[in-house]
């Protein structure tokens, strides 16, 4: 097996920063670019009523998946850490 050093103990805090954070800007832009052909063509379809929906479910759902997000990578922390010291019924 090769040994690895972890790349946050070796890289510089200027390259973890592009590393992780490009992806998860690049994401963001694809999001927002996505949101604004969705309303255009809703907007050309269904109409102001429609545009004036999903603008108010839209922060709604942003929300949902937030709280979702935040159990999902809590309830796996909490697993692993619980796995980790043996107590694999509880996990």
């Amino acid at each position: 097996m090769e040994n690895t050093k972890n790349p946050l103990e070796s890289k510089s805090v200027v390259q973890l920063l592009l590393t992780y954070s490009v992806p998860a800007i690049i994401s963001t832009l694809i999001n927002s670019v996505y949101n604004i052909v969705d309303q255009i063509f809703i907007g050309q379809s269904v109409g102001y009523l429609g545009n004036a929906a999903t603008t108010v479910a839209y922060p709604i759902m942003t929300i949902i998946a937030a709280y979702g997000g935040m159990l999902g990578a809590g309830g796996s922390a909490y697993a692993a850490i619980r796995m980790g010291e043996g107590r694999k019924e509880e996990s």
